[in-house]
């Protein structure tokens, strides 16, 4: 699943692992993207301590099995993360799902936690990049899912997901425990307190948040890429 931040990508991940038979592995390269760019995210240095930060090592973990008790791999990725001279050959043998939200919403969120974001930052100019790539080295057009359908109407499009997945839908994907979770990555106690608290997806979303200077610059700059992928939302 590839998405960039604040794109309910952490409530998709926990929907997953709350079917039962979904290993899931949390933003599996960002270690190594801030160990390769020397960024000072959030708890960066946890971060890096937790790793791994070799990527030839994530991608390899990424092929699989992953949790061989579970029969399906979950990967919660940021694009972001897929900095120049990451090996991407991995991508082939996955399934890969694009999750996209509007500009405004994810610039508004991200802002929220962490003050200044570039382009760089919110992961639509890599999404776009990424999607192409993994077009061109499966031969087919990715999947793609909008978040702000999935806050809509949940049920609907889990199942049309599912489905071109060919997974079983399972009605837990609707729900899980409040809380932190054992599979969530080290940087939870700063990115994912609200996250924590729910219990299921939130309600559709309102009116777009109204931006202004250079956040509404960013979010003009990042609307060209979104707009793209959304013409193959499912």
């Amino acid at each position: 699943m590839w998405s960039g931040p604040r794109n309910l990508s952490t409530a998709l991940m926990y929907s997953f692992a709350a079917r039962g038979d979904c290993g899931v592995w949390d933003e599996p390269f960002y270690a190594a993207y801030l160990q390769a760019t020397g960024l000072h995210h959030p708890m960066y240095q946890e971060v890096i301590a937790k790793g791994p930060v070799d990527p030839f090592i994530v991608a390899g973990e990424c092929r699989g099995p992953g949790n061989p008790e579970k029969p399906y791999f979950y990967q919660k990725h940021m694009t972001l993360h897929m900095v120049p001279g990451f090996p991407r050959d991995w991508m082939a043998s996955c399934e890969n799902v694009f999750l996209i939200r509007h500009p405004a919403r994810v610039i508004a969120s991200y802002a929220a936690k962490r003050e200044g974001p570039t382009l760089a930052d919110i992961g639509f100019v890599q999404q776009a990049e990424l999607f192409d790539e993994i077009a061109h080295r499966t031969g087919h057009t990715p999947r793609v899912v909008a978040a702000e359908d999935i806050r809509a109407t949940p049920r609907v499009t889990l199942m049309k997901l599912c489905g071109s997945l060919g997974l079983p839908f399972n009605d837990r994907m609707l729900h899980w425990q409040a809380g932190p979770k054992p599979y969530d990555g080290v940087w939870a106690p700063h990115w994912y307190n609200a996250v924590h608290r729910s219990t299921g997806f939130d309600t559709a979303e309102g009116p777009l948040p109204e931006l202004e200077g250079d956040y509404a610059q960013l979010a003009e700059e990042a609307m060209p890429f979104y707009e793209r992928l959304y013409l193959h939302k499912m």
